[in-house]
């Protein structure tokens, strides 16, 4: 029997659209993370995948593990979302079946072409895992306590906490990142919707990076990031003054981790420390305004520019003190191959004793207490976190810049992974940054951390005492009679690898 003209058309279409490939969901034109020039690049997706399998780098798997561990600062917009487990075996079922296919691997933040519309991480604190029947023995004290047993340590004065994070009311935290804010409210309702009353909320705190030219930069003005350390099996291209460490100390189970008991299956895992850090801007920036040097050649403006600069150890452009000890160097701070290229010692100044000099950068200096460098005779590796914080809060408004006094809440949400958080973060608050004696055997005590430090037991108005910032006398003591950060709590977790979700937390 013929065809007629039109079945014959009819066909034709038919065919044409059974060819038409499915529908795929939009790949993403823009990155959810920033990349300011003077912080350290990511690798690319093709040389971090292609590591080389060695005693040094243990075969990093980079889709197992969470992908905010390795990519650190990085982030436009960022989302804490603190809950409390209320029916353990659904939420347990809804982790394997529908919240592990969501969770963003290192490998898939790497390219924006894999990038998700928002990236997810899920990390448990202690009280988390016991909710989930998880008793396994992590190696790591701190972490079966929780942060507010280790306050009093840390300096904090738990007065000053906000209340959910009293106690040990929080089982979890899910991490949200995208480049709206849009994005990341969408993806928190579809987690709510899938977990239903599973959970509860217990706190949320959202994070940006700062808008224009201050992308890159904390509250306070200065650019953050630029000492990430460089990773054994994940970093490619290690810049100069760029400490490279073993994956060992950031990850649970790979080469270099000092804790050998650790359960097979918390291999690639990192412990997260969080805190929420509320920075007094205007406060900070009227004593900075208040203090400013007298160096002759310098004028008033730089003279107060250069006491803030010797306060944190880089000028707000992000270039370091250590090479630039008078004036700003926006060229030297967008250069990542030199802006942390120093040590804080000068061999080739004569007559300079790198004991006793602080003529570029003081002790006491915020990043030199937080990242010794030389001071210890040689770069410690010990005691390295990665830092995958965020800026929250809106900008000083014209009122606060006037009256020189916070009426808004905004500060960093701080993220510190480590596979130890007794020999990471606790340990450089304490022995470190709340030490007045440190860097140790110095004629004059350096004081504590300026901006982060703390005198443990001591009321919010105690002076905190610092010497050095001033280059032409550095016996001179500063005393700081307001505290710069205030600490409002937070808490230790585990950030598992993803095998685990439908694995051992599951079962």
């Amino acid at each position: 029997m013929k065809l007629s003209y039109f079945s014959i058309i009819i066909g034709l279409v038919v065919q044409s659209a059974l060819a038409v490939p499915k529908q795929v969901k939009p790949r993403r034109t823009s990155s959810i993370l920033i990349n300011p020039d003077a912080q350290p690049d990511l690798p690319s997706p093709q040389t971090a995948r292609l590591s080389p399998v060695s005693p040094a780098n243990a075969g990093l798997n980079l889709d197992d593990i969470q992908g905010d561990i390795l990519i650190g600062m990085k982030k436009k917009k960022e989302l804490f979302f603190f809950f409390g487990i209320k029916d353990a075996a659904t939420f347990k079922s809804k982790l394997a079946s529908d919240i592990k296919p969501l969770v963003t691997n290192t490998n898939q933040l790497l390219s924006i072409s894999t990038q998700p519309i928002t990236a997810l991480n899920i990390a448990f604190s202690h009280a988390g895992l016991t909710a989930l029947g998880v008793t396994d023995d992590l190696g790591e004290s701190l972490f079966e306590h929780g942060q507010f047993a280790d306050a009093e340590a840390l300096g904090d004065l738990t007065s000053n906490w906000d209340p959910e994070f009293a106690g040990t009311n929080v089982d979890g935290v899910f991490l949200l990142a995208s480049d709206t804010e849009q994005n990341v409210e969408d993806e928190l309702a579809n987690i709510q919707s899938i977990l239903g009353d599973s959970i509860i909320e217990i706190k949320r705190i959202s994070g940006a990076a700062r808008p224009g030219d201050q992308e890159g930069h904390e509250h306070f003005g200065y650019m953050d990031g630029i000492s990430q350390p460089a990773i054994q099996g994940f970093t490619q291209n290690v810049l100069p003054g760029q400490a490279l460490i073993a994956p060992g100390e950031f990850l649970l189970g790979a080469a270099g981790d000092a804790t050998t008991t650790r359960p097979s299956w918390a291999a690639g895992g990192s412990f997260l420390a969080f805190r929420k850090m509320q920075q007094k801007v205007p406060e900070f920036n009227k004593y900075v305004v208040d203090h400013a040097l007298a160096v002759p050649e310098l004028n008033q403006q730089e003279n107060t520019d250069l006491f803030g600069a010797r306060l944190i150890g880089r000028w707000k452009s992000g270039a370091p003190i250590d090479l630039s000890p008078l004036r700003d160097d926006p060229v030297l701070a967008d250069d990542n191959t030199r802006n942390n290229d120093f040590t804080f010692d000068h061999p080739d100044v004569p007559g300079f004793d790198f004991a006793t000099n602080q003529t570029n950068c003081p002790f006491s200096a915020h990043i030199r207490k937080t990242r010794p460098r030389v001071d210890l005779g040689s770069e410690n590796t010990g005691h390295h976190i990665i830092r995958a914080g965020i800026p929250y809060g809106p900008e000083v408004t014209d009122a606060e810049h006037a009256s020189n006094t916070s009426n808004i809440d905004r500060g960093l949400a701080f993220v510190a992974y480590q596979s130890s958080i007794t020999n990471g973060f606790h340990f450089m608050q304490i022995r470190w940054v709340n030490s007045a004696n440190f860097i140790f055997g110095k004629p004059t005590l350096p004081g504590v951390d300026p901006i982060i430090g703390r005198v443990e037991g001591t009321a919010m108005d105690t002076p905190r005492d610092i010497s050095g910032t001033n280059p032409l006398d550095p016996t001179q003591i500063f005393s700081l009679d307001i505290e710069f950060v205030i600490n409002r709590g937070g808490e230790y977790f585990f950030s598992p690898p993803i095998s685990a979700l439908d694995g051992r937390l599951a079962a």
